[in-house]
C-alpha cells in the first residue's frame, strides 16, 4: 500500500471537519457555479487536524466562492446565497460566507482601499488570498471526486507556514491575518512581507 499522497492528506484533514464535509456533499454547480470550499476553513481545518485539536477550532466562517457573470447584481448574489443556504439544510452556529468572484471588483476597493481586477472564475479569486496557506479551495466534480486548486501548493498549509501573497497595498492586512492567526495556532512561522 502506497504512503497517502499531500492531497489525500489535506482531503482527509478538511474532512475531519464535519462542517467541510456537509458542505463538500451538498454544494453542487447547479447550485453555484464554479463553487470552491475554500480559504480559512480549509487551511485551518488542516492545522486543526495536524495539532490534534477539535475539528472546528479556531474557525470564524466557511468561505465558499462561486463564478457567475450573467447578473453582477447584489440582488442577484443574495438569491444565490439564500438559495444554496436553504439547500444545505442547518448547520446551526456556523457563518457560511458565499461570494460571487465575477463581482469582487464592484466592492473591494470601498472594503479595503485598493482596487481589484476584474475576476474571470473563481480560481481568479482564490488566486487573490494575502497568504499562500490561505489559497486552497477545494470542490466535488461532476464525477463525484473531490478536487483541489492550490495554485501555489500544499507545502506551507502542511508546514503550518504563513507566506504573503504579494501585491500593493496590502501589508498591513497581512500583518494583522498573519497576528490573529498566531494566536490561536502558535506552531505557525509567519515570514515577514518583503520591503517595498
Amino acid at each position: 500500500m502506497s504512503p497517502p499522497t499531500t492531497e489525500d492528506r489535506v482531503l482527509r484533514a478538511v474532512l475531519a471537519n464535519p462542517v467541510n464535509g456537509a458542505l463538500l456533499s451538498s454544494l453542487t454547480d447547479a447550485l453555484l457555479p464554479n463553487w470552491y470550499l475554500t480559504a480559512g476553513c480549509v487551511c485551518q481545518s488542516v492545522w486543526n487536524a495536524l495539532t490534534g485539536r477539535d475539528p472546528q477550532y479556531g474557525i470564524d466562517d466557511y468561505d465558499v466562492f462561486y463564478f457567475d457573470d450573467g447578473d453582477l447584481s447584489y440582488e442577484a448574489e443574495d438569491r444565490a446565497i439564500r438559495r444554496t443556504l436553504a439547500a444545505l439544510g442547518p448547520l446551526p452556529g456556523v457563518d457560511i460566507e458565499i461570494r460571487n468572484q465575477a463581482r469582487v471588483h464592484l466592492w473591494y476597493e470601498t472594503r479595503f482601499g485598493t482596487p481589484c481586477a476584474v475576476l474571470q472564475s473563481s480560481e481568479d479569486g482564490i488566486d487573490q488570498f494575502l497568504t499562500r496557506s490561505m489559497s486552497v479551495g477545494i470542490r466535488r466534480g461532476g464525477d463525484g471526486a473531490l478536487a483541489i486548486y492550490a495554485p501555489a501548493g500544499l507545502d506551507d498549509v502542511l508546514n503550518f507556514t504563513i507566506r504573503p501573497n504579494v501585491a500593493p497595498g496590502r501589508a498591513d492586512r497581512y500583518a494583522a491575518k498573519a497576528a490573529s492567526w498566531v494566536r490561536r495556532w502558535p506552531e505557525l512561522t509567519v515570514l515577514p512581507w518583503p520591503v517595498e
